[in-house]
C-alpha cells in the first residue's frame, strides 16, 4: 500500500479525549471527560486493512529514509499502510495541535524529551509498559540508560528512535588554515574557552572561536553534572542562583576575551536551528549541537566539519534519545502502531534503511549489523564519536519534567539579557530561578 498524505477524519470519543489533552481544552462530548481521564483501553488488533498516520520532523533525507522503511513494513504486512506528514522542527508542535483540532491526531508520532513527561501526565501518550514486559516491544538490546530515558514514573511512554550525545561541531578546514589544533576530548570548560580565544586571535578577529552557549540548556546541564549537580531534581530545578551566576560569569569572561562573537550574532543562533548555527555561516569555528545533527550541518556548508565531545568528562553525558517514537492514546490501531515501533527499533533491514540519520541505531544488535553499511562520511564521524563515548557515559536522569520547554526559553531569555547588558548575572539568575520554578509548578 503506497504512502500518502493525511486526510481529515472525524474523532471518535477516545480520540477526542486525546485531542482535548493535546489542545489543553475541555471535552464537551463523551460525558465531559478531559485528557486527564483514564481514557480508552487499547483496541485489539484489527483483522481488516489498517491505515496508520505517522508524523515526524526532519529534512528531505529523513523523510525519504523513513518512508522507505515504512514501505518495507508494508511489504511484510500487506494489510497495513501509512499516511505520512513531516516538516522542519520550527512549528512542529503547533502543527501537531492543528492536526488534532481537525481530528487528525497521528497514530505514531515523533517527539522529543521536552514533551514526553508532559504528554504522559496529560494522558496523551499510550503506556507501552506491558508490551515491553512481554517483549512484544523488544527493548532488550537498547542500552539500559537509553531505554530508561523513555520512562516516566517507571512506565515506558516512548522509545528512542536514535541515540545521540551533545557535541562540539567545528570547522576543520578553518582550523587547518589557522594552524590551530582541533578541540580534544577531555578539555575542561576553561581549557575550551582558552582554545576559542586562540582561534579568534589566530584569525585576527575575523572569526570567533566558539558560539556562546550560556543560554543552551544542554551545555549548562553537562557543566552542572561536572560539578555534581543536576539540571532537575524531580519536578524542581537541581541548582541554585550561585551555580547559574558562575555559569554566566564563565561566558562573560569569554566575551571579554573575544572568544565568542557579538550578542546579536549569538542571538541569531539561539534557536538551535541547524541553518542558523554559526559554524555553518562561518562566523565561529565551533558550535554546540547534537552529534546526530552533523550530517545535516555538513550539507549546509562546503567546509569539512569535525565533531568532538563537549568539554568535561564523558561521564557527564548519558545514552540520550535524539528523539522518540510514541503512540497516541486515542489511536484506533494501537497494536499495529506498537508493532511498527518494534520493527523500526529491532529489525536489521529497517535499521539498514534508516542508518544513523536520527542518531546511532538504538538497538545495539542492529547497530552492529548496519554500521559497516553507513557510507555518509558525516554520519560515520558522528557514529565514531558516539561509539567512543558509549562506554564512558554516566547514568541517565529521568526525562525532563513538565514545563521543560518553558524553562529552556527562560534560560535563553536570561542569557540574552546578560549578554546585551540589560541585567547583571545575579539579577538574571534570580529572575530565571523564580520564573522557572513557577513554570515547573504549573
Amino acid at each position: 500500500m503506497p504512502l500518502s498524505r493525511p486526510r481529515s477524519a472525524g474523532a471518535d470519543p477516545g480520540r477526542r479525549r486525546v485531542l482535548a489533552a493535546l489542545l489543553g481544552t475541555p471535552v464537551l462530548a463523551a460525558g465531559g471527560l478531559t485528557g486527564c481521564s483514564a481514557g480508552p483501553a487499547p483496541a485489539p488488533v484489527r483483522e481488516g486493512p489498517v491505515e496508520l498516520s505517522v508524523f515526524w520532523w526532519g529534512g528531505t533525507r529523513r523523510a525519504q529514509l523513513t518512508e522507505k522503511a515504512l514501505r518495507l513494513y508494508t511489504e511484510r504486512h500487506p494489510r497495513v499502510g501509512f499516511r505520512v506528514t513531516w516538516q522542519g522542527f520550527d512549528g512542529y508542535y503547533s502543527r501537531l495541535a492543528t492536526q488534532a483540532l481537525g481530528g487528525n491526531v497521528p497514530d505514531l508520532v515523533q517527539v522529543d524529551d521536552g514533551v514526553v513527561t508532559e504528554y504522559a501526565r496529560r494522558k496523551i501518550l499510550l503506556d507501552l509498559t506491558d508490551h515491553v514486559a512481554d517483549n512484544r516491544l523488544d527493548l532488550r538490546e537498547l542500552p539500559e540508560g537509553l531505554a530508561r530515558y523513555g520512562q516516566v514514573e517507571g512506565r515506558t511512554m516512548a522509545v528512542a528512535a536514535g541515540q545521540t550525545v551533545a557535541a562540539l561541531v567545528f570547522n576543520r578546514d578553518l582550523l587547518r588554515t589557522l594552524r590551530v589544533p582541533e578541540p580534544r576530548a577531555g578539555m575542561s570548560w576553561d581549557d575550551y574557552v582558552d582554545w576559542a580565544r586562540q582561534v579568534t586571535r589566530a584569525s585576527r578577529g575575523r572569526v570567533a572561536g566558539t558560539m556562546d552557549p550560556s543560554g543552551d540548556h544542554r551545555a549548562l546541564w553537562l557543566w552542572l553534572r561536572g560539578r555534581g549537580r543536576e539540571f532537575y531534581q524531580g519536578r524542581q530545578l537541581g541548582f541554585g542562583v550561585d551555580e547559574l551566576v558562575d555559569w554566566f560569569e564563565l561566558w562573560r569572561e569569554a566575551r571579554v576575551a573575544r572568544a565568542t562573537p557579538s550578542a546579536a550574532l549569538v542571538e541569531q543562533a539561539d534557536s538551535g536551528e541547524p541553518a542558523r548555527q554559526l559554524v555553518v555561516s562561518g562566523l565561529t569555528a565551533a558550535s554546540f549541537a547534537w552529534s546526530h545533527q552533523l550530517p545535516e550541518l555538513q550539507r549546509l556548508t562546503r567546509s569539512e566539519l569535525g565533531v568532538a565531545p563537549f568539554p568535561g568528562s564523558a561521564a557527564t553525558q548519558w545514552p540520550r534519545a535524539s528523539m522518540y517514537w510514541a503512540v497516541f492514546r486515542g489511536s484506533r490501531n494501537p497494536e499495529a502502531a506498537i508493532d511498527v515501533i518494534n520493527f523500526l527499533t529491532t529489525d536489521v533491514a529497517a535499521g539498514a534503511v534508516l542508518g544513523h540519520e536520527r542518531g546511532l541505531t538504538p538497538s545495539r544488535a542492529v547497530r552492529r549489523a548496519v554500521t559497516a553499511g553507513v557510507t555518509d562520511p558525516a554520519e560515520q564521524r558522528a557514529a565514531t564519536l558516539d561509539g567512543v563515548l558509549d562506554t564512558g557515559l554516566g547514568p541517565a536522569p529521568a526525562p525532563p519534567p513538565q514545563g521543560h520547554p518553558r524553562v529552556r526559553s527562560l534560560l535563553v531569555a536570561a542569557a540574552e539579557s546578560v549578554r546585551a547588558g540589560r541585567e547583571d548575572g545575579p539579577t538574571a539568575a534570580t529572575r530565571f530561578l523564580a520564573q522557572a520554578g513557577a513554570a515547573l509548578a504549573g
